[in-house]
């Protein structure tokens, strides 16, 4: 269960991550990422950042440089929240891949449903 601290900072957390990367990611061109959801420890030393990245095609490449560049990243949201966190949280990055659940699951229902449609215009 979350406490309300908890959640506080994790939205806090995810607003401005979502920043820094629309930031970072405005040079590049043709590339989106947003940050789906974070999820902070109970002591609030680690925060678990999952992102969904457009193209995925893409995505781990993204991924990994993100990761790479995780103390900067760091660095830069400790700049944005210093006036409310007194330490920053370490980050840990993750690829959301509900879309692709949800996609798949879409994929596997749509032929069922055209059959379903097709025999309620024949009747």
């Amino acid at each position: 269960m979350e406490s309300k601290r908890q959640a506080k900072i994790a939205r806090l957390i995810q607003k401005e991550l979502s920043e820094i990367f629309r930031r970072q990611t405005a040079a590049l061109g043709g590339v989106l990422v947003s940050v789906s959801a974070v999820r902070v420890s109970p002591d609030l030393s680690i925060a678990k950042a999952y992102l969904s990245i457009f193209p995925p095609e893409k995505a781990q490449e993204i991924l990994s440089n993100i990761q790479k560049q995780s103390k900067t990243v760091r660095y830069e949201l400790a700049q944005a929240v210093k006036q409310v966190l007194r330490k920053c949280p370490d980050l840990q990055f993750y690829l959301d891949d509900s879309l692709d659940y949800i996609e798949n699951i879409d994929r596997l229902l749509g032929p069922g449903k055209e059959h379903e449609e097709e025999k309620k215009e024949e009747e």
